[in-house]
């Protein structure tokens, strides 16, 4: 017996010092954690990936992506996801420490959910209508350009902005025509919809016109400076977590279910299954997951230009990327 506590000790000490010397990473989403689109993020933790790669990540609940880029700048995150959308807004507006380290979405996930009925039916019904947004998405830099492009002035189109969990009972209770949100939360809008006796209407902007690069993972300048070798050892992990989930959608819902007790595992499964084509497809395939593709980062601050009234030379869009650590 007292061999087994001697032994039971040294195994905990043992646990315990390797534990101490992982470097630690704290990783901002953002969104709230309880949507299996980021399956993965929690697949790292989970099947030990981070930790293969000497890494001990803490993941923070966001609310949207210049949340994210906020936290990431101040130092209050190293790592975190987020729509490079909003990066290449905040460089335009002044500059942020801040870079995009890896590509997640190679399409955009931008899309207006209404219900059938409501007299939302295609872009050009939205004039007149309301619109839920999110307080801060990426999203936001491009509704109006879509808008524009699609035949409606985007002053006539009403937008209300509330907290990302609102939006859906907000739709559901028909307090808005419509709500901006990511295509990776259709199955709990349908969800939702349903209850209510409501048939859910999506208009993926990717139907409408839409390219470009869509979530990615971000690192503060100061990590990439100071800690290289940290950044290409989180993006390995973060590679096979993708990898992972993508051929394992049931373990990856399991896997973030064991972390958020409260979250559905069948929701989180469906959810991640719908985000699967925005990773998982003829471009990432093409160029290979996490790349940024020059012509394709063009057309993506080309939409955030448009859309903002910048000019075009405002932001070189290869400043904003860091592709160095993608292949070590």
């Amino acid at each position: 017996m007292r061999i087994l506590r001697l032994t039971t000790a040294v195994a905990l000490a043992l646990v315990s010092a390797h534990a101490s010397a992982l470097d630690k990473l704290k990783l901002q989403l953002d969104w709230m954690p309880n949507g299996g689109d980021k399956a993965f993020v929690f697949v790292g933790v989970q099947e030990g990936f981070y930790a293969e790669e000497g890494l001990d990540v803490t993941i923070l609940p966001g609310r949207g992506s210049s949340d994210t880029l906020t936290k990431i700048a101040s130092g209050a995150a190293d790592i975190g996801t987020g729509g490079i959308a909003s990066l290449m807004m905040a460089q335009a507006e002044g500059g942020i420490p801040v870079k995009a380290i890896m590509s997640i979405y190679s399409k955009q996930p931008d899309a207006i959910y209404s219900w059938q009925g409501s007299g939302v039916t295609d872009m050009k019904s939205l004039k007149g209508k309301t619109l839920g947004i999110p307080t801060f998405s990426a999203s936001n830099a491009l509704l109006p350009i879509m808008l524009q492009n699609n035949g409606v002035d985007p002053d006539s189109v009403k937008q209300i902005k509330a907290d990302p969990g609102t939006l859906v009972p907000m739709l559901a209770q028909g307090r808005v025509d419509g709500v901006v949100v990511w295509s990776t939360n259709r199955p709990s809008i349908e969800a939702t919809l349903t209850q209510v006796g409501k048939k859910p209407l999506e208009l993926a902007w990717t139907d409408y016109g839409l390219d470009g690069y869509g979530l990615s993972f971000f690192a503060s300048d100061k990590l990439i400076n100071e800690k290289p070798d940290v950044v290409a050892r989180f993006l390995r992990a973060a590679k096979k977590s993708i990898e992972f989930s993508l051929a394992h959608p049931d373990k990856a819902a399991a896997d973030q279910k064991a972390m958020v007790p409260e979250a559905d595992v069948a929701m989180l499964e469906a959810d991640f299954n719908v985000t699967k084509p925005l990773i998982n497809n003829e471009i990432s395939q093409k160029d290979g997951l996490g790349q940024f593709d020059p012509v394709l980062l063009k057309h993506t601050w080309e939409w955030v230009a448009k859309s903002m009234k910048y000019p075009l030379d405002k932001v070189n869009p290869e400043t904003l990327v860091d592709r160095r650590y993608l292949a070590k």
